[in-house]
């Protein structure tokens, strides 16, 4: 059976066109312009055109080919992008120039419409990877700190009615592979077989086509939400506050009272709102990578292993069952998180909500400098995540008291299972 629209022909991707030579938008990573860099292809309208590995929309990508399959979409279908262009100006920064400096998303990426505006005119199938808007943010807890005086409307950053005023942007991932490689202190010639080989060979041009160093990785992106004069960041006179928050569905949507995830992330967004009405601007990036990038299946595993360990859920074998699980502790390796930084523009965070050291080495090894860490306040912390609090202390997580004796650690018994 054939699909309408669609060409019988399988084209394959895994070596060149044809004829070799070279592609028709070459990608140069870190020119100071959009026209110089090249656009970002992923396009499976037209093969022929893709200059990187992987196709747009990353994991949606296989939703889109459940649509084409049923029937509900032309596979020939593209984008109209009249009046998606952003509602904020964000850059050009001389970090987008750098080609050390952003090695994980395209600068470029919100403006495409703009810059290449001919090649989309005469039928080039170009993407945005990045798209700004407007929206406002309405959290119980912020209405909770108004009432408790914490927080004060200004009609302007919040209103009476709780509403936070942000400028939202949606980032998809976008690897430069030589910078990924580099990142992570290995060859690119590693970093592509290991990609290759653990994800079941889904990629072949990872080994067969070295002429394409840009990754589209089919994983989440992140969001991130600018409360305040999107301007300020990159403006060296004003403050700024910064919680770089990893996704953990079950405590920020749901409230699962097992981790800190939801209190931290609204204790981030309160100090964020003061920073900006104060003149600064506030910043929360939202990563997708529940369960610290092992998944939401593994996560739930460690939960169980946990608390049905003999002596009870304990801060001291807090990360020894994750490894246990999932063989490694922690995948969420920070070497690319501060990469969305630089693209905004940031040089200094003057309040950065978080005790992760990793986090922190990850952003001032980058060159950002930061001038006060700031501890999630105890009275925030749910009486169940006192477990992760003391292990993560003890870890060596950002405390002022110092880190903790993981010997002297109190465990925790008598939790009821089936609550989780």
């Amino acid at each position: 059976m054939t699909t309408p629209n669609r060409s019988t022909h399988i084209r394959l991707t895994s070596h060149p066109e044809p004829g070799g030579g070279t592609a028709r938008f070459p990608i140069r990573w870190g020119a100071p312009h959009p026209k110089q860099r090249g656009p970002v292809i992923g396009s499976t309208t037209n093969p022929a055109d893709r200059n990187v590995i992987g196709a747009h929309g990353g994991s949606y990508s296989l939703y889109r080919a459940l649509a084409i399959t049923a029937r509900a979409l032309n596979p020939l279908a593209r984008p109209d992008l009249r009046n998606t262009h952003p509602t904020a100006q964000i850059g050009p920064h001389p970090q987008w120039c750098d080609p050390d400096r952003i090695v994980s998303l395209d600068p470029w990426g919100h403006l495409v419409g703009e810059a290449f505006a001919e090649e989309i005119a005469s039928g080039v199938d170009i993407r945005p990877t990045i798209a700004i808007t407007k929206a406002r943010l309405n959290m119980p807890e912020i209405l909770a700190a108004m009432g408790a005086r914490r927080l004060a409307a200004d009609g302007s950053v919040l209103h009476g009615s709780g509403d936070i005023s942000v400028t939202k942007i949606a980032v998809d991932p976008v690897w430069y592979l030589p910078g990924v490689a580099a990142r992570f202190g290995v060859s690119e010639g590693e970093l592509r077989r290991t990609l290759f080989e653990q994800t079941g060979g889904m990629f072949p041009e990872l080994v067969t086509r070295p002429d394409m160093q840009v990754f589209l990785p089919p994983i989440g992106g992140m969001t991130v939400y600018v409360i305040g004069d999107v301007a300020a960041l990159a403006d060296p006179k004003r403050r700024i506050a910064c919680r770089v928050h990893d996704e953990c569905n079950g405590s920020d949507v749901f409230g699962s009272d097992i981790c800190t995830c939801r209190p931290y992330l609204v204790h981030g967004i309160e100090e964020c709102v003061k920073e900006a009405q104060k003149g600064g601007a506030g910043v929360i990036v939202y990563n997708r990578k529940e369960g610290r990038a092992l998944g939401e299946v593994t996560k739930f595993l460690v939960y169980n292993a946990r608390k049905r360990q003999e002596g009870g859920d304990q801060a001291a074998t807090y990360f020894e069952r994750t490894e246990c699980v999932a063989g490694v502790q922690d995948a969420r390796f920070q070497q690319l998180m501060p990469d969305i930084l630089h693209w905004l523009g940031i040089r200094r965070i003057d309040r950065f909500m978080s005790m992760s050291n990793m986090k922190y080495e990850a952003i001032t090894g980058s060159g950002i400098e930061i001038v006060e860490r700031v501890p999630i306040p105890p009275e925030l912390v749910p009486p169940d995540a006192s477990v992760e609090i003391e292990a993560k202390k003890a870890a060596g997580y950002y405390t002022p008291d110092g880190a903790l004796d993981p010997a002297a650690l109190v465990h925790v018994k008598g939790r009821d299972l089936e609550r989780y």
